[in-house]
């Protein structure tokens, strides 16, 4: 049973995306490893072929599409090479930094940071984690108090997808000290500000090509135009921007393990072993049997939010369940896949070897897995 979900100008986009993997990604997947970094010349040839800032309106340089249904088959033709570091790049600037810009800056704004997600020349960031505060976002340090026209900026954030390459980064920091959930704001620093400084580029079990550092903020004179929405009101903009955020990675886990699912099937139908096909073996074929179940269930509930997501109704509360259960099937699948590599699948020139240190993250960044099931866990208590 495959997905329904796509229709006939999503599989015309579909070739143009595919176009692109091909030519610009697959060839480089070993160099982007060994710089530990995507190099700008990608991004700007996704900016021409319009793979990103689908969103952006047409008055500031952009497609204006809607359907979330394009971000979904670019999702896919990534993870149908293993590409997960690109993946990751690409929703941290489309999924996560341009929906805060789109909801919350104000025309000025979207005219000086907008054109530059739609061409690639603009690669974003979102800083919220600190050494000392990760899921728990009210325990962040960083703090920017009000100096006349200006705000004055500092803090240090860890854990920064795209912070080596970031042109502008999305800051959350605490603007008072006593306002409870108001007494975070949201920022906006670009490349050149003064005080301003990237530390080391982190070594990461996987996603080794997609570039994540440390962010230093010193004294950084920030100009009261660069506040993002309201004074305030920065926690609650990032629980509105939630739930995309975990759906897109409960979409990526997904058709990550979709691709593992079917490179390994490629193999276990090749292999032989005792004078049969190693997937013939009853063991292995009833394992198989139930990822597969698994996997078409799994994909029907992250249509489902895909499509609720289109209308505008997906709650906080299933985008946590979709990211708690893609990420925990991905897990499964990828695991398997390895095992029934046997001895290839522990070598990286084996997709299924990098897809098993790039996946392990899934559980951790968006929020936590455990998090996930707290979230879940009180609604379920709601009375």
């Amino acid at each position: 049973m495959e997905s329904d979900l796509f229709e006939k100008d999503h599989e015309l986009f579909r070739d143009s995306v595919r176009g692109f993997v091909d030519k610009q990604v697959v060839p480089n997947l070993e160099k982007w490893d060994a710089d530990r970094l995507i190099d700008r010349e990608t991004w700007l040839a996704a900016g021409r072929q319009g793979l990103l800032g689908l969103t952006v309106p047409e008055e500031f340089g952009g497609p204006g599409e809607s359907d979330y249904r394009y971000r979904v088959v670019i999702q896919e033709e990534i993870a149908r090479v293993g590409a997960s570091a690109l993946q990751s790049g690409f929703s941290t600037n489309d999924d996560i930094v341009l929906n805060y810009l789109l909801r919350h800056a104000d025309d000025e704004q979207k005219r000086r940071w907008l054109p530059g997600f739609v061409t690639g020349e603009t690669i974003g960031a979102i800083a919220m984690s600190e050494p000392a505060a990760g899921s728990d976002l009210r325990a962040v340090t960083t703090s920017a108090v009000q100096d006349g026209d200006e705000w004055v900026l500092n803090g240090a954030k860890t854990f920064i997808t795209s912070g080596i390459l970031a042109d502008l980064v999305i800051v959350f920091a605490k603007t008072d000290q006593d306002a409870g959930s108001k007494a975070f704001s949201l920022f906006v620093v670009e490349d050149g500000t003064p005080g301003f400084s990237r530390g080391r580029k982190l070594d990461k079990v996987g996603l080794h090509a997609q570039d994540t550092a440390e962010l230093f903020f010193d004294n950084v004179r920030i100009p009261h135009d660069n506040l993002l929405g309201d004074r305030g009101a920065g926690f609650a903009y990032l629980m509105q921007s939630l739930p995309l955020e975990r759906l897109g990675i409960g979409i990526a886990a997904q058709v990550s393990a979709e691709a593992v699912f079917s490179w390994t099937m490629d193999y276990v139908r090749e292999r032989t072993a005792f004078g049969k096909r190693i997937g013939e073996f009853q063991g292995m074929g009833f394992d198989l049997a139930k990822l597969r179940t698994a996997i078409e269930v799994s994909r029907s509930y992250i249509d489902r939010c895909i499509r609720e997501y289109n209308q505008g109704t997906l709650t906080a509360v299933d985008a946590s369940k979709a990211k708690l259960w893609a990420t925990e099937l991905q897990g499964q699948v990828v695991d398997a896949g390895v095992q029934y590599h046997g001895g290839y699948g522990y070598m990286m020139e084996y997709p299924v070897a990098k897809a098993y240190i790039d996946h392990r993250i899934q559980r951790i960044y968006g929020g936590t897995n455990e998090i996930m099931k707290e979230i879940i866990h009180r609604d379920l208590m709601k009375a």
